[in-house]
Parts: C-alpha cells; sequence; structure tokens
C-alpha cells in the first residue's frame, strides 16, 4: 500500500512554549468518512471545539499513522527557530517511520512551506520530500498534521499554566498578546518562555 506523509508545525510564532510538529501518514486513496464534523480545513480556520472533535477522530481512525515531536525553548534559543522547527520534523518523520513497517519505501513526504526534514539539501535528496507552500490548505494529511500539532500543543500550554500560574498560557498558549506581555514585565521570563523572541518586545 502506498502512503502519503504530511508534516506540519505549530507554534513558530509564541514568545513561550514549543514548537510542536504533527507527521501524518495516510493511504493514497484515503477519504475521510466522518461527514458530522464538516468540511476539514486548515487547523488556523477551525474552532478549538472543532480543532476537539477532529483530534479524536484522527487519533481513534486506524488508517491514520501519526507522531509529533517538539522543540523546545532552550533548543529554538540555541540554534534558531528554522533549524528547530527542521530538525524536530525530522525527529518525527524517523519516529513514524520506525514504528510502522508499511512505511518502509512506501510513501512520499509533502511538507507545509518553510519546513524542511532536517535542512533543505537532505529534506530532497535524501528523503525526496517536497516542500509546498500552504500546503495545510491543499493536502490532506498536512491539514491533518496540522490540528494533530495545534490541539497537542495547546493541551501542552494548558498543563504549563499550571506549573507557570499567572501568565495566561491557557488562554493565549504562549503568543504575544497585550496581558502576556504585562505579566513577563510584572513577573519576569520563565523557563518556558524564548529568551531570543523576548529581545524584540515593544
Amino acid at each position: 500500500m502506498k502512503y502519503i506523509i504530511g508534516i506540519d508545525e505549530v507554534g513558530r510564532g509564541p514568545l513561550a512554549g514549543p514548537v510542536v510538529l504533527g507527521v501524518v501518514a495516510i493511504p493514497q486513496n484515503f477519504r475521510l468518512k466522518n461527514k458530522k464534523l464538516g468540511r476539514l480545513k486548515d487547523s488556523k480556520k477551525l474552532s478549538e471545539a472543532q480543532r476537539e472533535k477532529w483530534f479524536s477522530y484522527f487519533t481513534q481512525e486506524k488508517q491514520i499513522l501519526f507522531s509529533v515531536a517538539r522543540a523546545y525553548p532552550l533548543q529554538i534559543d540555541t540554534i534558531n527557530i528554522s533549524r528547530a522547527a527542521n530538525r524536530a520534523a525530522l525527529h518525527a518523520y524517523k519516529r513514524l517511520v520506525s514504528r510502522h513497517k508499511s512505511l518502509k519505501n512506501s510513501h512520499r513526504v509533502l511538507l507545509d512551506g518553510g519546513l524542511y526534514l532536517g535542512n533543505k539539501s537532505l529534506s530532497k535528496e535524501k528523503y525526496g520530500a517536497k516542500t509546498v507552500v500552504k500546503g495545510d490548505e491543499k493536502h490532506l494529511p498536512i491539514m491533518i498534521a496540522s490540528i494533530i500539532a495545534k490541539v497537542t500543543r495547546d493541551r501542552y500550554m494548558v498543563r504549563l499554566a499550571k506549573k507557570y500560574p499567572g501568565y495566561g498560557f491557557e488562554l493565549h498558549k504562549g503568543y504575544g498578546t497585550a496581558a502576556h506581555v504585562k505579566a513577563i514585565r510584572k513577573k519576569g521570563p520563565t523557563p518556558a518562555h524564548r529568551m531570543s523572541f523576548l529581545k524584540f518586545l515593544p
């Protein structure tokens, strides 16, 4: 059976928390069967409730194979956001392929624009992967990966809010809202913050 693998990231812009990579493999002839959830869209165009419902469906659908990986703030600060995301993409991809023998030499890889498996040359020459501009709007496995990554990251940020109360991570998920910036100025940054991003605060 031939598979298509889609890879997307969530969390490139926030001031805190990890970048989360979702990697999804679906059979080439896969079709969505759950019509009750409506039309599938990129994760950014769905409400939180809609994403949770899709996430539940995807993670229970046996034909959908998936893996996630995170790049944490320290790594982001050390090697920059793009390199950290690309390394996490490669890590999640390798993990998925190693778990499922059915994927060995029977798949093609599509990544959302800006992402590569490790780096640009490695991605193309070793893995034959293709990076697609606005891939999360064009290709089903990338759409699914974006939702899995988004829900995984949002849930992580809710847990992080309990560890570091007073920053509102459960509300803004680490993005640079006025309330978040105000909390940083008042309380100082946490180990969950990206110090390289805080340099650019107004």
